[in-house]
Parts: structure tokens; C-alpha cells; sequence
């Protein structure tokens, strides 16, 4: 933890008076915390997390870790302790989960029973329903990253190759690398591949291919991304087949937003692999509708959620969506 810090702090250019100033910590207590001599409190954690611009989940980790061996050091019973430990964890862990999947039961089963009708229809229906819902969901994911094509406009150039005046040609070019990215996803979920790390980079880079190609299908050069998509690939791993898809996919948002691994495009990669998991589970697509309103709505669940350490702020909102989709996959074929 100590490394954390002074590199971290170097890397702003700041003093540790400076730093001192800034956090309301004394110098020298600064001063001691990187070269380990004193440990800081968890709010003082908190406080530098957000000053220095370290992801405050792997500075909570080297922290509690420090704590712990300060506890318990080399102790002959440390490791049977520690095991004991984490079986407590992951069991007040599977607690809570029980208690999220308790609290919106009702939702989930109103979104089985419609999943099932939409899985009911023939073939030319299904397709009629994913061409619609395929359009809609490439209009509103480029719409909240700010394009100003209509859903008309959309259309046209996807599906046309038709030029819109007076949009440029970044709007043009985003519209149909979306596309692309879409029906990547599409043929990842038909073909039931495994989201890995790999697809996350090529789809990043499909969405970027001629608008921003030095940072395209990359990281952010920083070593700590990489440590945290690795643990958040570990994650998906040992949870995919534990807990109910829906959840699986609007906790890989929500994690993909707090890392924030790319220098661009972390919303709609976000996006992207929320709705790849719902694919791989026969769900339909889920995002916020083209307007200020939904966008500020969706953005004011991910910001509520991450504020209030509360996922199933924004589960309950992918869950909303969801089920409004489902409902419009109905109607379509109802007219």
C-alpha cells in the first residue's frame, strides 16, 4: 500500500505538503503512510483514493490486507483462521444475494413468463423482433454517447449507406461500427461463446475502428487497469454460472464503469457486455431510451448505485428496461 501511494502521488506531481494540504492530513502522517510505519484510517483511505486518483477498491484491498497481517501475523493458526474466515464471507456474501434475488422476485418472474411467450414465436417472428429491437438498440446506445443521427437517419446509413447532410462523418462512421459491434455480440450470443477478454478488446476496437485508432481495442497504459480487469475476469468466472443473468450483467456494468479501463468508450463497451450476458441468457436487449430524460435516469442509477455502494439500485433499473422490452418484442408481432 505504501508503493500505492508514493507512486501515485509522484505521478501528480504533488509534495506531501501539498498532498497534506489537499486531504487535511498532517505531513507527517503522510510521510509515515508511505513509508509504512503508520497505517491510514478507512476514511483517510477514502479521502487520498479520490485525491490521487487510485481505484479505491485496490487501495481498500492492500489496506485490509496490511490490517490483517498486523493482526495476525505468522501466527501457527493464521492460514486455518483465514479459511475460516472467508468461508464466513462468501456465506454472508451468498446472504445477501438471496436477499436481493427475495426483494425482486416478483419482477423476475413477470420477465420469465415473457421471456418464455417471446421464445414461443416461430422463426420469422423472432427475426422480425431482433431486426427491430437490433436497430433500436444501435439508435439509442450511440444517442447516449452524444450522436445526433434520428432513428431514421440511423437506418439509413446502416442499412442504405446513405450519407446524411449536415452530420459528420464521426456520427456516420460511429453508427456503423456500432452496428458491427452489434452484431458481433449477436453472433457471440447465437453461437453461445464465452464473453472473455479477447471478445471485450475486439469489440472496443470495433466501436473506435477509424474514430479513434491509437486507443482502439487497448487499456489505458496504466498497470493497475490491467490488475483490475484481470481480477474482474476472475470474477466473471466464478460467478456466471452462480447467479441469476440479469444480476451477472448489470454487476459487469456497473464494474466495467468503476474500473474504467479505456481512455474512451467505457459506456458503450459497458453496454455492449451487459447486453452480450442478457443475449447469451435468450434476454433482449437493455438501454436507456433516446431522450435527456432516460439518459440522465440511467446515468443517475449508475452514479446512485456506485455512491450508495447499492447494485441492486441499478439491477432494479435493468430490470425495468428489461421488462419493457420484452413487452415491445410482444407487441411487435401483436400488430
Amino acid at each position: 500500500m505504501k508503493s500505492l501511494l508514493k507512486n501515485a502521488r509522484e505521478q501528480k506531481g504533488l509534495k506531501t505538503r501539498e498532498l497534506a494540504q489537499l486531504a487535511g492530513i498532517d505531513q507527517a502522517l503522510i510521510s509515515k503512510f508511505e513509508s509504512g510505519t503508520r497505517k491510514p484510517t478507512k476514511d483517510q483511505i477514502v479521502k487520498l483514493s479520490q485525491l490521487l486518483e487510485i481505484d479505491y477498491e485496490t487501495l481498500m484491498v492492500a489496506w485490509l490486507k496490511e490490517k490483517i497481517l498486523y493482526e495476525i501475523g505468522d501466527d501457527e493458526f493464521a492460514l486455518k483462521a483465514l479459511l475460516l474466515a472467508e468461508q464466513e464471507i462468501q456465506n454472508n456474501k451468498k446472504q445477501i444475494n438471496s436477499a436481493i434475488i427475495s426483494s425482486i422476485q416478483t419482477i423476475l418472474d413477470e420477465i420469465e413468463t415473457l421471456k418464455i411467450r417471446v421464445q414461443s414465436f416461430n422463426s420469422l417472428q423472432l427475426r422480425q423482433i431482433h431486426k427491430a429491437l437490433e436497430l433500436d438498440f444501435i439508435f439509442k446506445s450511440i444517442f447516449l454517447n452524444g450522436n445526433s443521427l434520428t432513428l431514421e437517419e440511423t437506418k439509413s446509413v446502416i442499412n442504405d449507406g446513405n450519407t446524411i447532410l449536415e452530420k459528420s462523418m464521426e456520427e456516420h462512421l460511429e453508427a456503423i461500427n456500432f452496428q458491427e459491434a452489434t452484431l458481433h455480440v449477436k453472433d457471440l450470443s447465437q453461437k453461445k461463446t464465452a464473453f472473455s477478454e479477447r471478445e471485450l478488446l475486439f469489440l472496443h476496437n470495433l466501436i473506435f475502428k477509424g474514430i479513434d485508432s491509437k486507443n482502439s481495442g487497448k487499456y489505458k497504459n496504466d498497470s493497475l487497469i490491467i490488475k483490475e480487469m484481470n481480477l474482474f475476469f476472475n470474477w466473471y468466472e466464478t460467478q456466471k454460472n452462480s447467479i441469476h443473468p440479469i444480476i451477472l450483467a448489470s454487476e459487469a456494468h456497473l464494474k466495467i464503469i468503476k474500473i474504467n479501463p479505456f481512455e474512451n468508450g467505457n459506456i458503450q463497451i459497458a453496454n455492449l457486455i451487459l447486453n452480450l450476458i442478457l443475449l447469451l441468457n435468450n434476454y433482449v436487449y437493455v438501454v436507456a431510451e433516446a431522450d435527456s430524460k432516460s439518459k440522465n435516469e440511467y446515468l443517475a442509477a449508475i452514479e446512485e448505485s456506485q455512491n450508495k455502494n447499492d447494485k441492486s439500485i441499478f439491477i432494479n433499473y435493468v430490470l425495468k428496461i428489461e421488462k419493457q422490452n420484452l413487452d415491445k418484442a410482444i407487441e411487435l408481432i401483436a400488430k
